[in-house]
């Protein structure tokens, strides 16, 4: 199956069959997708939190209750649910943490060339965290980048997933704590198969019309 196929094929899966559970291969795959999405300047701003038991989906869950317990099924039926979390703020030391592992992973032939790496990823995180003053948001695009490449791998994967804005942030960060570490949630995609009682499977895709949508120069 090619790409585009998968993209025409995926949809936000609405109801989850807690009895259909992803393979231990498949769960490692999940956090393989998860490590190598592209991100601004390679910054990766991001942490995840995988849940794939009772407890830890129990916990996860935790944020759908109230207004948002809709959301709250699809949380505890999906076979594994990820928290998608950003940095609350850029700073020096995480810059060179991550020039360091380029390092380490053979990316620079000369001491010059990751001190330029240094200096070129710096100039974008002081742009935003002392221009724009902005860096959070920038973050949390980045996180975004993470998550549409996230559900295009796991549908390629022949897994269904839908990614969750309705849930309560304090309350993850709150059960995680995620503000100690310098981190907020800010999307939970579940993962897993999706139930007969999904509704939304059967359903034909709605886009815009491309003559809406895209400009061609």
């Amino acid at each position: 199956m090619d790409i585009v196929s998968v993209a025409l094929k995926r949809y936000s899966t609405k109801a989850f069959d807690p009895n259909k559970k992803l393979t231990a291969e498949q769960a490692e795959k999940l956090k393989t997708l998860l490590q190598f999405s592209p991100s601004s300047t390679n910054s990766q701003p991001w942490h995840f939190i995988v849940a794939s038991t009772e407890e830890g989906k129990a916990r996860v869950a935790k944020s759908a209750a109230g207004g948002f317990v809709f959301n709250e099924r699809k949380m505890l039926d999906a076979s594994h649910v990820v928290v998608f979390c950003a940095k609350t703020a850029m700073d020096d030391a995480w810059l060179e943490r991550v020039v360091d592992q380029e390092e380490s992973d053979g990316r620079f032939a000369t001491p010059e060339a990751k001190a330029a790496n240094h200096k070129g990823r710096t100039f974008f995180a002081d742009m935003h965290r002392k221009e724009l003053k902005d860096d959070n948001h920038w973050m949390a695009k980045q996180v975004y980048l993470n998550v549409g490449n996230f559900l295009l791998g796991v549908a390629a994967m022949g897994l269904d997933a839908v990614p969750i804005e309705g849930f309560d942030a304090a309350v993850m960060d709150a059960e995680f704590g995620l503000k100690e570490k310098g981190f907020t949630s800010v999307v939970v995609v579940p993962v897993g198969h999706h139930s007969v009682e999904d509704f939304n499977a059967a359903l034909p895709k709605s886009r815009l019309p491309l003559e809406t949508t895209l400009t061609e120069v």
